[in-house]
């Protein structure tokens, strides 16, 4: 893995370059190893937190974590492109919009003890700002290549403060064309059914039951690209003991192991639809 610019990523995006980089200020990870016509984004999964917020900071390490989507990265790490946050949603989330970025509470507990100088907060959108530089780029080449794209949005949410029965897999489509795309949705929910998880856990998967895809990854991608499909995926965190942090590494794997071909052949009937 190489350490890059932004300048120098976009650049080897542009020129289609196979690579694996940390952006320069460690903010995120991306790797290429071939210009597929699909992408897999985990942008929850980071839990890095600049030591300078540490003491301004009235959530806990464990509260950042609890919120955090950990493991989703490692469970499409096999895919030729993963683009991955490494710093915290509780500095800057990727998943809002620039404007709403940077929390001033969060999940009914103020976040800081005093105000964010501005200073502070403009280093974070910076980062913010130049993940979606190379998000831009990065589908602008596939698309130029494939005609259409495919995005796996990664995440992860907390099934205990639900006080209902909620499905292992949600899937988040209110944002894209269901018109167009309504079909390719049903069969990657139905591939996601079909899942083995340890421990006898049934892969139970619906859609728009607990999210309805309104994260800014999803929304910056479909406003910006005609003919890429984001879909929002969330798994209820049964990969992990959400109240003492630990994670299930066995159930990791599992999913991992069959997301590999489970992702690969429902993005190849997407292109094979969408790229004539």
């Amino acid at each position: 893995m190489e350490r890059l610019s932004v300048d120098q990523i976009i650049a080897h995006i542009q020129a289609e370059r196979p690579f694996h980089a940390v952006a320069e200020d460690y903010s995120f990870t991306l790797k290429i190893d071939d210009y597929a016509p699909y992408v897999c984004g985990a942008v929850h999964d980071g839990h890095q937190f600049r030591e300078e917020l540490w003491d301004n900071c009235l959530h806990t390490e464990y509260e950042r974590w609890f919120e955090e989507d950990p493991e989703t990265k490692n469970m499409v790490i096999s895919h030729p492109i993963v683009i991955a946050g490494c710093d915290s949603r509780f500095e800057y989330d990727l998943n809002r919009a620039p404007e709403s970025a940077i929390y001033q509470d969060a999940w009914g507990k103020k976040l800081w003890r005093a105000p964010l100088d501005p200073n502070m907060k403009q280093r974070s959108l910076d980062k913010h700002h130049n993940f979606y530089r190379v998000v831009q780029a990065l589908i602008d080449q596939l698309e130029r290549k494939h005609k259409s794209v495919i995005v796996y949005d990664m995440h992860s949410y907390n099934w205990r403060r639900w006080d209902r029965e909620v499905p292992v897999i949600n899937l988040g489509t209110k944002n894209i064309d269901n018109d167009r795309f309504g079909a390719h949705v049903e069969s990657w929910r139905v591939s996601l059914s079909e899942l083995v998880i340890p421990c006898g856990i049934e892969a139970t998967s619906k859609i728009n039951d607990t999210f309805e895809g309104n994260g800014y990854f999803l929304k910056y991608i479909t406003q910006h690209f005609d003919n890429t499909l984001v879909l929002a995926t969330e798994y209820k965190k049964i990969y992990c003991d959400e109240l003492k942090q630990i994670i299930y590494p066995e159930v990791v794997h599992a999913i991992e192991e069959q997301m590999r071909d489970r992702v690969k052949a429902h993005a190849t009937a997407f292109y094979n639809e969408f790229s004539r």
